[in-house]
């Protein structure tokens, strides 16, 4: 197969990027760099299979010759990047998912859509089916995020309706591993990095709201059958592993030995989600998927990236 994967030199773009080369497919990977970077992809640079273009997908999208299989996952993905890029963020939701699937059209290619459980807004409903709508504030500050993903899976379908495009939309569940930005903003990236300095874990409210952790092979894996599937209705992915955000602060003291304990603030950003768990019937039945990797075994994998990361740029000294 011939791919291209939008957002290919971003976190979870560039962990794609391997798997299909592994795979044995041509990939091409297209980003504007906006928030990936080519550090994610710089050990591809030479491979016969793989070529990357720098563009912004928001603009008029040209691939020569064929495409089999298009993944859109350009994005900011941040709560730190889509508060300070809402325009940005709101463009490539709508006017690149736009210019995505119209090349899936022009190509025959089949179409995957990388949506979010921020569909789902702060939820009413636990855990979260495919089936339910969600309870997002459309003018709050994070539904240039939430609203953006959801007018893309409302695009995406009218294509496959309208066109007849094959298309898949997989709603991601929060993702960890390698490559996530040191100033990426979300809780995974902070913990560590606070808890390899030794400072204390800084955790918001009394740290009682939960959030699902996936490792990101996990995520590649369940993202590559989907493509291949008949499922062509939206799928969460994701581990229905739930912690308290105060228990996952003491999972990585724990595992990185930092005695600076918990400190506790009093501050909540404005309709962050209270709970968050995927229902992953869809994908078991479907895709015969299912996590294999627990967060502690995903921890032990990650937290010896972010410590070689912070040692190349020379904030933490050399052990």
């Amino acid at each position: 197969m011939r791919v291209l994967i939008t957002g290919g030199a971003g976190f979870l773009g560039s962990h794609l990027c391997d798997r299909f080369l592994a795979e044995g497919h041509v990939v091409i990977a297209m980003d504007n760099l906006i928030t990936g970077s080519t550090d994610n992809i710089a050990h591809l640079a030479g491979h016969e299979r793989f070529r990357f273009i720098k563009h912004d997908v928001t603009n008029y999208i040209f691939v020569d010759d064929q495409l089999d299989a298009i993944l859109h996952f350009a994005s900011p993905a941040s709560p730190v990047d889509y508060l300070d890029l809402p325009i940005q963020t709101l463009k490539v939701g709508a006017l690149g998912t736009h210019k995505a699937l119209g090349l899936a059209k022009d190509k025959r290619a089949h179409f995957l859509l990388a949506s979010t459980s921020e569909v789902y807004g702060d939820p009413q409903v636990h855990p979260q089916p495919e089936s339910y709508y969600g309870h997002v504030n459309p003018i709050g500050p994070r539904g240039v995020y939430d609203e953006a993903k959801r007018f893309a899976e409302a695009l995406t379908m009218a294509y496959q309706r309208t066109h007849g495009i094959e298309t898949r939309i997989v709603r991601i569940f929060n993702t960890y591993g390698e490559r996530m930005r040191l100033r990426d903003g979300r809780v995974v990236p902070n913990f560590i990095q606070q808890a390899l300095r030794g400072e204390p874990l800084t955790i918001y409210g009394d740290g009682s709201q939960t959030r699902s952790f996936q490792y990101v092979s996990d995520l590649v894996e369940g993202i590559y059958r989907l493509l291949f599937s008949k499922a062509t209705e939206p799928v969460n992915i994701g581990n229905p592993g739930e912690f308290t955000i105060r228990e996952f602060a003491e999972t990585v003291n724990r595992l990185t030995d930092n005695q600076a304990g918990i400190v506790q603030r009093d501050m909540r950003t404005q309709d962050d989600p209270q709970v968050r768990q995927p229902d992953i019937s869809k994908a078991k039945d479907m895709l015969d998927w299912r996590p294999k990797i627990d967060l502690e075994e995903g921890l032990r994998r990650t937290i010896p990236w972010f410590r070689q990361e912070l040692q190349r740029r020379g904030e933490l000294p050399d052990t």
